[in-house]
């Protein structure tokens, strides 16, 4: 039995937890060849030992792709082993979890240095920015490929904090319909998933709201937050060749929370 992306060449950002780990080992595991990269070896280790324990492959690099030479590292590493990239997904972010190494960082714009803006933005839309630039001339000369990149639901709702973020998540998903425009007569897919409330570290800080059954209510009809795997099958599918006319799509994985707006 074959896998959904066997054969194919996956890249992955933020791949040391949460939805990026999760993509990598059902990436590996439904066939294809992966590299991962965060900024931590340590997790990175994990993810690809969790790959590898799933019965996929791949290899690891960390580099920190909210600088342009991270990202040109990354994609040559992919190049040398693999020689070429049929998908990208872009998972690299940060959220609330992100408080605790980087205070005021996901404040409203008053409260908002240039710096926690400028460094917010490093990883939540520069990244993705850097990977596709590298990505795309490779994918033009091969003939096609697919690129994913990782949202929110914030993207396209206002909240009364964490204005970098929504701003960030908000560009990343009209990116995703420009490349779409732009590349699809090059067989470049662009498409995006956007998540609602996800049970990973990045949102830790704030899953206890959940305990709370009219809060959790008032988050997401079925009352639970997301699985980073839930996420991952979003992402496999729109990777795969079974998203053929998938093109400048946003995927909304939330329960149902945007439902009621």
């Amino acid at each position: 039995m074959t896998g959904r992306v066997d054969g194919k060449i996956a890249l992955i950002s933020g791949a040391g937890t949460g939805v990026g780990r999760a993509c990598m080992v059902l990436f590996g595991r439904e066939g294809a060849k992966v590299v991962g990269c965060s900024r931590t070896q340590a997790n990175l280790d994990e993810t690809l030992r969790l790959t590898k324990k799933a019965g996929g492959d791949g290899v690891v690099v960390a580099h920190d792709l909210a600088r342009p030479e991270g990202a040109e590292a990354l994609i040559q590493a992919a190049m040398d082993v693999y020689g070429r990239i049929d998908i990208l997904v872009n998972c690299a972010s940060v959220g609330y979890s992100w408080l605790e190494k980087s205070p005021d960082s996901m404040g409203d714009v008053v409260n908002t240095t240039p710096e926690k803006w400028q460094e917010v933005m490093g990883i939540n839309l520069d990244s993705y920015f850097y990977l596709c630039r590298g990505v795309v001339p490779i994918m033009q000369k091969q003939g096609g490929g697919a690129i994913v990149n990782v949202a929110s639901i914030s993207g396209f709702q206002g909240l009364p904090v964490a204005h970098t973020y929504t701003a960030a998540k908000g560009a990343a998903i009209n990116l995703t319909r420009s490349l779409c425009v732009t590349y699809a007569k090059d067989n470049i897919r662009a498409n995006c998933v956007a998540p609602g409330f996800i049970d990973t570290p990045m949102v830790a800080p704030v899953l206890n709201l959940f305990d709370d059954p009219d809060m959790a209510d008032r988050l997401t009809p079925m009352l639970r937050p997301g699985t980073p795997e839930e996420m991952a099958y979003g992402c496999l599918y729109l990777g795969s060749d079974e998203a053929t006319y998938c093109n400048g799509t946003v995927l909304t994985i939330d329960g149902g929370t945007t439902a009621r707006q």
